[in-house]
């Protein structure tokens, strides 16, 4: 009998031993049973050293959830070359951006399968063990490469599974991209390494994932606070008074902060209690969730995994965990800036502690000093969220004569057409008069991320 994972190049193989007819990967026109995943992986693998990719070669994947992009992903790990996951959805420049950077020595679009030419320039790594590179833009648009192990990958999958208690018999819809972090460990990594089953969807889309949550059995669902928010209009609009999803038993969000009228309204459209959770790319990503079994009424993040310490420096959140990453790929001096030589990752959130759970305040970076006073940016987001006609929103500090102004910018509900004074009275009766937005800026679409989190460096150049 193989032993237990501890690669994630050994979590195929492993249930491919143990249950090779269990249904792996699911997408519309097919499935693929442990045994078939494992073989495309070797498919894969041969493919890769035709183009001649080593270990220590970083290998560009740019994808939408496929089984193709997965079977690529798994084999990378084999050969022990760098999977750089991105998401197909990027404009050209920012993807050669990251080909720039991590000087890959092969670019794969996987969905239909076009390898680039083979970079002759690109020089090998010494370290074997990187099991993902994730590039991530943070607040300020920068780039930076995120080096994860394969022992942080593992930490976290194993640990997030066990806290939503996945069994080979849960059915876990992928409606995040296996190129966001939490889509790539928390989901995929973390459903397959229990033997259970993955639902792939190339995009996230509320029509279609109601069909699928009704008719295909899923029983798991992690996703953006934003995509619960889009399903719940959706069904409110389809005059819906509960989605349809008969075998599913956890809802659960992270990646973005959560405001109370989301939850009520997700709460209210799928008849469950929506989960929540706290984790950052650079530990790989989870740190806490919310316990099964003591559903929260607020918008704590929860508790922290097991193995996971935390503490509080001015108010910022440092985290120490096996999730921790490497480091930032050729970029020492901001590793250096961002983990302390005790091993202490600053995340730049502001939280709180409350009798054991943990509260996300804000960003310590998009804090707003407003004549002397701190002012967190998700609390006016919350407020301004409850509003009926507002579909998201979001806040930002802009500076002028020694103080910030408080820039607030909405994407109305559909069907909706509030006013600036409108959400300024409503925001009047439920903030203090420092903490209310100095201008309120309706936009027609909000400037979002692949995975749904809003773009606050693309709001800063709108108010500049």
């Amino acid at each position: 009998m193989m032993t237990t994972p501890t690669l994630v190049s050994e979590i195929v193989p492993y249930w491919a031993a143990q249950a090779p007819q269990r249904i792996a990967l699911h997408e519309t026109a097919r499935s693929w049973t442990y045994s078939e995943l494992n073989a495309a992986i070797k498919d894969a693998v041969a493919r890769l050293e035709e183009h001649r990719v080593r270990p220590g070669d970083r290998v560009m994947l740019v994808c939408e959830n496929g089984a193709g992009a997965v079977a690529l992903y798994f084999a990378c790990a084999v050969i022990g070359a760098w999977p750089i996951v991105v998401n197909a959805r990027l404009t050209p420049r920012e993807i050669e951006d990251i080909r720039a950077h991590s000087a890959a020595r092969l670019v794969i679009h996987t969905r239909n399968m076009a390898f680039s030419q083979i970079n002759e320039d690109c020089a090998p790594e010494d370290d074997r063990d990187v099991a993902a590179l994730i590039y991530t833009t943070g607040t300020t648009g920068k780039p930076k490469g995120v080096m994860l192990s394969h022992a942080n990958l593992m930490f976290v999958a194993r640990a997030s599974g066990e806290a939503r208690a996945l069994t080979p018999e849960d059915r876990v819809f992928a409606v995040l991209p296996v190129s966001h972090i939490l889509g790539l460990t928390g989901v995929l990594l973390g459903s397959l390494l229990a033997g259970a089953s993955v639902h792939l969807i190339a995009r996230f889309d509320p029509a279609a994932a109601m069909r699928a949550l009704e008719n295909d059995g899923l029983s798991v669902m992690i996703g953006t606070p934003s995509m619960y928010a889009m399903l719940a209009e959706y069904a409110g609009r389809k005059s819906r008074a509960k989605i349809a999803a008969p075998r599913l038993r956890l809802i659960s969000c992270a990646g973005a902060p959560l405001d109370m009228a989301t939850k009520q309204a997700a709460q209210a459209a799928f008849g469950l209690p929506l989960h929540n959770g706290y984790g950052i790319t650079e530990c790989a990503p989870t740190i806490t969730l919310t316990p099964l079994d003591a559903p929260r009424g607020d918008c704590s993040i929860g508790r922290l995994l097991p193995d996971v310490e935390a503490k509080l420096v001015n108010d910022e959140l440092y985290v120490r965990s096996p999730g921790v990453m490497k480091g930032y790929y050729r970029a020492p001096e901001e590793t250096a800036a961002a983990i302390d030589g005790e091993g202490w990752f600053k995340t730049g959130d502001l939280a709180r502690q409350e009798d054991g759970s943990w509260f996300i305040v804000g960003r310590a970076k998009e804090m707003i000093i407003r004549f002397g006073f701190n002012v967190y940016p998700a609390e006016i987001e919350g407020v301004l969220n409850a509003h009926p006609a507002v579909a998201r929103s979001a806040v930002i500090g802009l500076a002028r004569d020694g103080t910030e102004d408080i820039l607030a910018f909405v994407h109305a509900a559909p069907g909706a057409s509030p006013t600036e004074a409108e959400l300024a009275d409503f925001a009047a009766t439920q903030l203090a008069p420092y903490k209310r937005p100095t201008r309120i800026r309706l936009l027609a679409e909000m400037p979002m991320s692949p995975a749904g989190k809003i773009l606050k460096h693309e709001l800063l150049k709108l108010a500049s």
